[in-house]
């Protein structure tokens, strides 16, 4: 009897009868399947959303639309920023695009986490630096966008009506709650050695890349710099929306609501934040004093503006990249 040999390792693609099916290939049209169902389970969203842009202003829209790729730019300077590696720009702009429509297809943060590691591991980042880079762009995103808020709300400290919207006494079990959830998260780290071994090496790598990154003046002004004009970009979106459907609310007060608003659902693991971010933007608006159905329909059109529209090409371009080894 003859021995059958099977190979040590799997191909690239896998085979049935004499058709080849890449691995690569199956990966590309995750991104387009995953739009469709969002689409499909939006589509009440998505219609009424079209529905508002029709009577709305369109130079405002076009503004929108600028601001919105704006974005990109400004994500691709501040990851640029957080990593001491020169990364290629047209690639990384290219990624930035892609990790838009991944965010929206995953929970928030965690698409253009994974986009953005594999990225710069491609590039030749090592993982850890990779990961510090992540960590550290992640915290500078954060702090430009309290501080914005911080700022905003001591220059205009009346411009949202928050009591009127929050049951009484709902502060006091939202504190104990917060510090019930950081309490365990020490408890935690204290207790499992493994884990807290982890964090701690972690915690010194990105400590050396944050300090290597700021000893270069144009890495530190690249973080910092896209990190502030990232949420404002996205604040000034909001307000040329709200520009062009008429919304009787200062501009400045619509900025305000969305930095409220995104800081709210920002530990909201939806896809993209999609449901709960519409949900908080047109709460903030009405904080801001705006009427219920303009705000409505200002965050229904904003959201076909800065999510709909470049679902679809953002999945293509993800694809692309996957298909190409860029990530």
């Amino acid at each position: 009897m003859t021995a059958v040999r099977l190979p040590q390792k799997l191909p690239q693609g896998f085979s049935q009868g004499s058709r080849r099916f890449p691995l690569r290939s199956v990966l590309c049209v995750i991104p387009l399947a995953l739009v469709l169902v969002v689409a499909v389970r939006h589509r009440s969203v998505l219609m009424e959303g079209f529905g508002h842009l029709r009577s709305a202003e369109w130079p405002w829209l076009l503004a929108a639309a600028v601001a919105t790729c704006l974005t990109w730019v400004a994500a691709a300077s501040a990851r640029q920023g957080a990593v001491m590696q020169r990364l290629p720009a047209r690639r990384l702009l290219a990624t930035q695009f892609a990790a838009g429509a991944a965010n929206h297809l995953l929970p928030t943060g965690l698409g253009a986490g994974a986009v953005n590691l594999r990225f710069m591991t491609v590039c030749g980042v090592p993982l850890a630096r990779s990961s510090a880079a992540l960590a550290l762009y992640m915290l500078a995103e954060s702090i430009a966008r309290l501080t914005l808020l911080v700022g905003l709300l001591i220059a205009f400290p009346g411009a949202l009506h928050i009591g009127s919207l929050l049951p009484s006494g709902a502060i006091g079990p939202l504190l104990l709650a917060a510090g019930v959830v950081l309490l365990a998260a020490v408890a935690t780290l204290l207790l499992v050695r493994r884990l807290r071994g982890a964090v701690l090496s972690f915690l010194r790598t990105a400590l050396g890349e944050a300090r290597s990154v700021h000893t270069r003046p144009a890495r530190a002004l690249a973080l910092w710099g896209g990190s502030l004009a990232f949420p404002l970009l996205q604040a000034a979106g909001l307000t040329a929306v709200g520009q062009a459907m008429n919304l009787a609310v200062p501009p400045l007060h619509m900025a305000l609501a969305y930095l409220a608003a995104t800081a709210a659902v920002a530990m909201v693991p939806t896809p993209g934040g999609i449901g709960s971010v519409e949900a908080a933007l047109i709460v903030a608006l009405v904080a801001a004093g705006g009427p219920v159905a303009v705000a409505t329909a200002v965050v229904l059109a904003y959201r076909i503006i800065t999510v709909w529209v470049p679902l679809l090409p953002g999945a293509l371009t993800l694809g692309a990249l996957v298909r190409l080894k860029v990530i």
